[in-house]
């Protein structure tokens, strides 16, 4: 199972940001459109990542923080994977790393965002269906 198959069920849509994006207006995205992370890119690279946890992070900054951009906060460099990154490969990445987010590049380009809900989403199915593949089988034995 590989990062790919993955992307090929959800899609790759990527939703990013630029390093001079005020952070005001990256929060309002990450609302927007229901997500948990964005990359921040420059010149068609990813600089970087900015996540809820960078969002928390700013709190005790207090209003002044929402004037920053994105690029002074952002968490650097960004943890990414290949699509041909195994699940479980990606899944033991985000563990040590404790993160929840990964831009997937291919020839240092974005293809795609998996995040670990998506990663466990992928495992809990492919489970679930080798436990009925082999119920039908044995009920057919």
């Amino acid at each position: 199972m590989t990062i790919a198959a993955i992307l090929k069920d959800k899609g790759r849509e990527v939703t990013s940001v630029t390093p001079d994006t005020p952070v005001s207006r990256v929060i309002a995205l990450l609302a927007q459109h229901r997500i948990g992370a964005v990359p921040v890119m420059a010149d068609g690279e990813v600089r970087g990542i900015f996540s809820e946890r960078d969002v928390i992070g700013m709190l005790a900054q207090g209003a002044t923080a929402l004037d920053t951009t994105v690029g002074e906060v952002m968490t650097a460099p960004a943890m990414t994977v290949s699509p041909h990154e195994s699940v479980i490969g990606a899944l033991a990445l985000m563990t040590k790393r404790r993160i929840r987010h990964l831009p997937v590049l291919d020839d240092r380009q974005v293809v795609g965002l998996v995040s670990i809900g998506d990663l466990v989403k992928y495992r809990i199915d492919r489970i679930e269906a080798d436990a009925a593949a082999m119920r039908d089988y044995i009920q057919q034995s």
